[in-house]
């Protein structure tokens, strides 16, 4: 049952049995008597028949005194719907209401409630009404909000069987305004309004449909990524507004990210008059090694960003014929655009101070590359070579099938996979049909040619019961990394060649991925380059060369290009050293096949360069006694050597090849760039000397300290020769610190 309650300026309020407020009258006013029969929200039919719509409901009334006053005696509003808002539980029994106390109270299914001096009157729910069904419990209609007249009609709704009556407070008392997204806007709102319709609960049947936390970050990213490309798509436009110099790099911000784009220069991109074109063609350059003009093609091609296909003759022996057929000499640098002899430096120098470089460039290349042009070098393939198989070749081969490898007890030690020099001389025999005198020399050929080694050193060849092994049988060789499965059985080339050609290679190695200062090198370039891979397989002419056939400046350089070659390999291949153990791996135990014996970083240096002295820190020679590579170790220490070396640091020497013919002059030039950068300095204030820790580590290649410090001096520029000459004339203390060896590899 609704009750009725009195406020405190006597207004009258229907509240239901739940206590809530469905009636209410400003200062006492009552109802009209009249009525309004409504169907389904649409319409709104009179008692005289006359039939309008609900939105223009309240032109049927009247305004008497101030009140709205229908026309009619009274006004019913029914509505088949169940519920008038979420607030109303649809659980509750129909037959029961809450009072204000919160007891249960008996109500009729149907009631009508009017407010006049506390009467009540039920009205029983006609017989023939339709039963309501699930499509009737939206809310049918919507009453206007604003009443002209002064009241607002009261609705009246069906809940639970229950007729629930609500009359809206006057229209021109104030009303509060509901914020954004509480309430549906009506068709009598201000068009410009904008609000947002609110959610409904759902029942607890019905499925929630949220959207995945996939779909979400799917929506975001889509946003995002537009977004980035409306940045860029925008970007070539604003180079044109934009009145700073032409730059190619370009760099904005989005929310939380910043971005920076760098446009690609696809190589053949050039600027003339602001304005830039593509050139289609390519430009080829034939080149050698160590070629100062060459150099300074390659830097005007670099500053100016063009690509270019550079074809060393000296990496590319065979190409050289080519050369020839095209130019008719040798003579480099050559370049061509597309097919067409463009000339060499002098032909540049030309163009480029007359200003017409760029208009002739643009001639000769704005067309496709046709198929006759210079082709570039391939990866991976190899010139064809003249390989004159080694005459004891068929002889090892047999004797590598037919002797019997086995583990011996030799000096209380096990000799693993050796034979008997009397099991060989047996075998030779029965191959050649020869005496034992000639199997002897035989075998003693096969010694010379490194292809057996006897266990221990002790001599070449003999015969008896002496223990020999094949060189590919050596303990040492799963650590020489020029060895790639097998033993070069070729006849072995000259030492001086291979040197010859791995200095070439090396240098064009470092005309392509180093600074230009050489202190920094592109270790990942070089390990995906060809000229790499081609010195690999030219490591591996080295494995029986004849070393002691080499003069004394081309052992040098032989041994310090394979110094410096070995150290990029190894930083390629096992990494640079992390720390004091690590570096004994990287110096001692990465190791080359050379002659027939292996040779690792410390034993070139401090072996072979240094006269078999100890290395820093160290209480032993590289060599032993009886070790045949003794017999390569120079008589003599030349300090030169400590500046031309490299070991892959920073603070090491810059890397560099030398040339037999002018090794010594080469060394010098090194020894003053390393002085003349920051090998020494001089603090003239605090008579202070700062050298390399390269110096202390082999002081005794230099002597003592005042020695150290003349020496230096025929090294140095005009400023620190100055110096140096006024602290040692004075007569008075001079310090000397040694500067921290910085060990980062120079990459």
């Amino acid at each position: 049952m609704d009750v009725s309650k009195q406020g405190e300026n006597g207004n009258v309020y229907s509240t239901a049995g739940d206590g809530r407020i469905t009636h209410a009258h400003a200062d006492g006013e009552r109802p009209g008597k009249g009525g309004l029969n409504v169907q389904n929200g649409e319409r709104i039919q009179l008692e005289n028949g006359e039939e309008f719509s609900g939105e223009n409901a309240r032109k049927g009334e009247k305004i008497l005194n101030g009140n709205l006053v229908p026309d009619e005696e009274e006004i019913s509003i029914r509505y088949a719907s169940e519920n008038i808002s979420n607030s109303v539980d649809s659980s509750q029994d129909s037959n029961c209401s809450l009072n204000e106390n919160g007891d249960k109270m008996a109500t009729s299914e149907f009631s009508e409630i009017v407010l006049e001096k506390g009467e009540v009157n039920v009205e029983e729910e006609r017989d023939n009404e339709p039963p309501m069904t699930g499509k009737q419990d939206e809310i049918q209609i919507n009453p206007p909000e604003n009443d002209v007249s002064g009241e607002d009609i009261a609705v009246i709704s069906k809940t639970n069987g229950d007729v629930v009556q609500i009359i809206r407070p006057h229209s021109q008392l104030p009303k509060p305004e509901a914020p954004r997204g509480i309430m549906n806007s009506s068709p009598l709102e201000d068009e410009n309004s904008h609000q947002v319709q609110r959610s409904r609960s759902l029942p607890e049947k019905a499925s929630v449909d949220m959207p995945s936390i996939g779909k979400f970050i799917r929506e975001k990213s889509n946003s995002f990524s537009a977004a980035i490309a409306k940045r860029l798509s925008s970007l070539k436009e604003r180079e044109n507004e934009d009145s700073k110099p032409y730059s190619n790099v370009t760099e904005f911000n989005l929310s939380g990210l910043k971005v920076t784009v760098k446009f690609k220069n696809n190589g053949n991109d050039d600027i003339d008059n602001g304005k830039k074109f593509v050139l289609k063609g390519r430009i080829s350059f034939f080149t050698r090694s160590n070629c100062r003009d060459c150099s300074a093609v390659r830097s005007f091609f670099r500053e100016r960003g063009l690509r270019f296909v550079e074809i060393n003759i000296d990496v590319y022996p065979m190409r050289e014929k080519e050369l020839i057929e095209r130019t008719g000499s040798s003579s480099v640098p050559q370049i061509f655009f597309n097919e067409k002899l463009f000339g060499g430096l002098v032909a540049l120098n030309s163009l480029r101070n007359c200003g017409m470089f760029e208009q002739r460039l643009k001639e000769m290349l704005e067309r496709k590359c046709p198929d006759d042009a210079p082709a570039p070098p391939v990866y991976g393939f190899d010139d064809p070579e003249e390989e004159h198989t080694d005459q004891m070749v068929g002889i090892i081969r047999v004797l590598r099938q037919r002797l019997p490898i086995q583990d011996r007890l030799m000096k209380m030690k096990i000799v693993k996979n050796c034979f008997a020099g009397s099991e060989m001389v047996e075998v030779i025999i029965q191959h050649l049909d020869c005496g034992r005198k000639k199997a002897i020399e035989v075998g003693k050929q096969l010694a010379r040619k490194h292809f057996i080694h006897h266990v221990f050193g002790e001599n070449e060849f003999e015969d008896g019961n002496h223990f020999y092994r094949f060189l590919e049988h050596e303990p040492f060789i799963p650590k020489c990394f020029n060895f790639r499965g097998s033993i070069n059985d070729s006849e072995p080339k000259s030492a001086a060649m291979v040197s010859q050609r791995l200095a070439k290679i090396m240098s064009a190695i470092l005309e392509s991925y180093a600074s230009e200062d050489r202190r920094h090198l592109d270790y990942l370039g070089i390990s995906n380059s060809e000229e790499f891979r081609r010195y690999v397989n030219l490591a591996q002419d080295l494995h029986r060369v004849n070393i002691l056939a080499l003069s004394a400046d081309e052992k040098m350089t032989l041994f310090l290009n394979l110094h410096n070659a070995m150290v990029i390999h190894a930083v390629i291949r096992i990494g640079h050293p992390g720390g004091v153990v690590d570096r004994k791996v990287f110096y001692s135990d990465f190791q080359y096949l050379v002659g027939g014996h292996p040779y690792s970083l410390t034993t070139i240096k401090n072996g072979i360069l240094r006269s078999n002295r100890r290395p820093p820190y160290s209480l032993v020679k590289p060599f032993g006694a009886g070790d045949k590579r003794l017999e390569l170790a120079f008589p003599k220490v030349n300090p030169l050597i400590h500046f031309g070396l490299c070991n892959g640091t920073r603070s090491s020497p810059t890397v560099r090849f030398y040339t037999s013919q002018g090794v010594e002059a080469e060394l010098r030039r090194a020894t003053r760039e390393f002085f003349q950068s920051d090998g020494m300095e001089v603090d003239l204030a605090k008579r202070t000397v700062y050298l390399s820790g390269v110096i202390k580590w082999f002081s005794a290649d230099f002597g003592q300290e005042k020695e150290i410090l003349k020496w230096v001096l025929n090294y140095l520029d005009a400023t620190k020769s100055g110096l140096l000459t006024h602290l040692l004339g004075d007569g008075g203390p001079i310090n000397i610190v040694y500067k921290n060896y910085d060990w980062a590899v120079n990459s």
